[in-house]
């Protein structure tokens, strides 16, 4: 498993996780557009994490049968 995709995919979740909450704050003071547009990213870093997250699953099945 490359330690570099692992950094990787845990930092593209922190980065979902602080866009989702920024875009809570956002709609809490009735900024729609931005909250929007911050659930967009949060969206983007997740979709991300996940393909990453994928990447380290066949790393570990690989290393598996080795």
């Amino acid at each position: 498993m490359s330690p570099s995709t692992h950094d990787r995919t845990m930092e593209l979740h922190n980065l979902a996780a602080h866009a989702h909450a920024a875009a809570a704050t956002a709609h809490g003071k009735g900024d729609h557009l931005k909250a929007h547009e911050l659930t967009k990213q949060a969206h983007e870093h997740s979709f991300n994490a996940y393909k990453h997250a994928g990447e380290l699953i066949a790393d570990i099945a690989a290393h598996e049968k080795e």
